[in-house]
């Protein structure tokens, strides 16, 4: 290309140049053009997209000579920039060394001829990284960047990008020097722009979803040897079929997939050889990640209703049924279980908030209803809260993270959102109010709170988390699973790997199950006096010795203690004392009762118009004679009247007893309006 014979023409003048020892000269466009061989119109084009290192003073370009001479040297041609370009990488100690390591481990994989390799590294690592070096000394021409979602790909871009200087990792790490970065790496994504930005690119930065959903706009119009390399993040994430269309497009380049979780949500692995892993534990212990403490809440008593039939559990009965889908689901859903949760989850919170930085909490949530009165219980406790979920409005959704990274928020409660990508180490309480079937998204899900406040400082106070969750719920075998999986347990491989999640129950694929309103087990109160404890990672036994030697000499204590002490605490389970309920003040209790019993009779109308087969924006209720805008509007109506016939007062002249009556008896108001309309539906049909 046109920079390239530049640099043909050029070589010779700069050798000759190289002894001046004269202080930095400055050219005219004149003197510039000659001192390059190229004509001044060219040049022209050159200074005025940027290419070239140029000032403009008034109306006259200038340029220095050091600065042409300089960007030269750093011009190389795009097929050769990452095999000609130097990188400080072995012993640069800017970087982790999961980063070091595992570039390593790729330049040797590659170099065998292989073409195929995975890189797991836990969250908060150092992927972004792993992605910006491993093209060096390994890459024979452009490199394409695939992420799972907008957030990472955006991470991914401003970690790419030269003209960011805050962010740009080379320079953050002295991997290149500023006269290597003047002619790149360049990086760009398809949001705007075409292939001729792409052309001059080193990095193209995308989601597969962009490339593959519409082939024609991208990915059919990049030749089938455009990149030599590709670079997937969060592969367990990149839908089997997408991915598959890029991969075969590009078959000829290198791939690295690189995940925290090396199997996907679907239960297929990701092709390819896994060529390094970094363990969650040494993660732990060298400070790149937060040391997390997994607590469940341990009732001595709780009764559980479920098929019309009331029993009491003990906990060790309670641990006994926790496995079965419908005792767990229950457990999720009834309020003394969330309540139980929400009060230990908060004392987590304001124990960590005790240094003085406002850690927050982060939540998640079975379906959206029950986020919604989840939020409400974290707002009853006198906490900010709000909810974030898949379906929101873009616009909401950026409010609703920015109130949370600016602090305005204590807790967050997501459903289906807030994945990999959401960098924001202050998320330091994990509470789970759902119970996960698989190891993939639980892991998921903790990896929001793994991020450290401090850097590489494993012990720092504010480098501590927690997780929350409930014995009911079976998170502790997915917390044994993660163990093996740290330990390359071979059972695990089997067992998770190569195992699949359960097919729904036939009447449930059909599409004959009925919805509910309420749930078919509940629990209708638990006594929790103490919490079970477990370290959510430990690092191997020898570097927890010397880190413990390390503090005992500093104390004056005896440092030969340590390993007694370690190996007595080995793998075994603590408890402590679970949280005192928090007070909710009668005001917030009512209000609370109020919104919420607005948003069951909301999820009651959506239930009602799916029974009677109508569509939500519909006009069938309004044409029998029901005053509405539309089938939603007259259903909400329909179930309000109901209400009051039972609760004639006005809605602000009742208790807190009766919002809570009428919230149980919407079930029987559901069940009666169905009857009701399906028939005058069906009539009217016939008629």
């Amino acid at each position: 290309m046109f920079s390239t014979c530049i640099i043909r023409h050029h070589l010779i003048h700069f050798d000759r140049y190289m002894g001046d020892g004269m202080a930095e000269e400055w050219m005219t466009i004149e003197e510039t053009a000659r001192y390059l061989q190229i004509g001044k119109t060219a040049l022209y084009d050159l200074a005025r997209e940027g290419t070239l290192p140029s000032n403009k003073v008034g109306s006259k370009w200038l340029f220095s000579k050091q600065d042409l001479d300089a960007w030269v040297r750093s011009n190389i041609p795009l097929e050769q920039f990452f095999m000609k370009t130097p990188a400080h990488i072995e012993e640069n100690l800017q970087l982790r060394e999961p980063q070091v390591e595992a570039y390593r481990e790729l330049y040797e994989y590659f170099k065998s001829g292989k073409k195929t390799a995975i890189i797991q590294i836990p969250v908060g690592c150092g992927k972004s990284g792993i992605a910006a070096i491993a093209p060096f000394g390994i890459a024979k021409g452009r490199v394409l960047v695939v992420a799972p979602n907008l957030t990472i790909k955006d991470g991914l871009f401003e970690s790419l990008d030269v003209t960011n200087r805050q962010k740009c990792f080379w320079r953050k790490r002295g991997v290149l020097t500023e006269e290597a970065m003047i002619g790149g790496p360049f990086a760009t994504t398809l949001d705007t722009g075409n292939l001729s930005v792409c052309e001059k690119s080193h990095f193209v930065v995308s989601n597969v979803h962009q490339l593959s959903t519409n082939p024609e706009k991208w990915l059919l119009r990049f030749p089938r040897d455009f990149f030599d390399m590709l670079i997937v993040d969060e592969a367990h994430h990149s839908p089997a079929e997408s991915w598959q269309k890029v991969r075969e497009h590009f078959s000829a380049a290198r791939i690295i997939n690189m995940t925290a979780t090396p199997f996907r949500a679907d239960a297929q692995e990701i092709e390819g050889d896994l060529v390094y892993r970094y363990p969650f534990k040494k993660a732990t212990f060298k400070g790149y990640i937060k040391r997390v403490t997994a607590s469940y809440a341990a009732p001595s008593e709780l009764e559980f209703t479920a098929r019309g039939e009331t029993k009491i559990y003990t906990l060790n009965e309670v641990l006994a049924m926790k496995e079965k889908d419908w005792f767990s689901r229950g457990i999720a859903l009834s309020d003394p279980c969330n309540q139980t949760i929400v009060d230990n989850s908060l004392q987590r919170l304001e124990q960590l908030r005790e240094t003085g930085t406002a850690h927050q909490l982060i939540a998640v949530a079975c379906t959206l209803d029950h986020a919604r009165k989840i939020v409400r219980m974290y707002e009853a406790r006198g906490f900010k809260a709000d909810l974030i979920f898949s379906e929101m409005d873009e616009d909401k959704k950026v409010e609703v993270k920015r109130r949370l990274t600016s602090g305005e928020l204590d807790c967050i409660v997501q459903v289906q959102m807030l994945g990999e990508g959401f960098d924001h180490p202050k998320l330091s309480v994990a509470a789970i109010f759902r119970p996960f079937r698989t190891l993939a998204p639980y892991i998921q899900f903790v990896g929001r709170i793994l991020r450290v406040i401090v850097q590489n400082s494993p012990g720092h106070p504010d480098n501590y988390g927690h997780i929350v969750t409930h014995a009911g719920m079976n998170l502790d075998e997915r917390l044994r699973e993660f163990k093996l999986f740290e330990s390359d347990d071979q059972k695990f491989w089997e067992d998770v790997i190569g195992g699949k999640e359960p097919e729904p129950p036939a009447h449930v694929m059909s599409g004959e199950a009925r919805m509910k309103l309420s749930e078919p087990g509940v629990v209708n109160y638990e006594i929790v006096d103490s919490l079970i404890e477990e370290q959510f990672t430990s690092a191997d036994q020898e570097d927890i010795i010397k880190e413990l030697r390390e503090k005992f000499e500093l104390l004056g204590l005896d440092p030969e203690q340590a390993e007694a002490i370690v190996l007595a605490k080995a793998g075994t389970r603590t408890t402590s004392r679970a949280a005192q309920p928090y007070q909710v003040l009668p005001q917030r209790e009512w209000e609370t009762r109020k919104t919420g019993l607005n948003d069951q009779v909301n999820r009651a109308a959506n239930l009602l118009i799916n029974r009677l087969g109508i569509n939500r924006g519909g006009r069938d209720l309004i044409n029998m004679g029901i005053a509405a805008t539309n089938n939603f509007v007259a259903c909400v109506t329909l179930i309000n009247k109901e209400l009051k016939k039972k609760y004639p007062k006005p809605r602000n002249e009742w208790s807190t007893e009766q919002f809570d009556a009428a919230a149980t008896e919407l079930e029987n108001v559901l069940n009666a309006l169905t009857r009701r309309y399906k028939g005058l539906l069906n009539d009217k049909a016939k008629g």
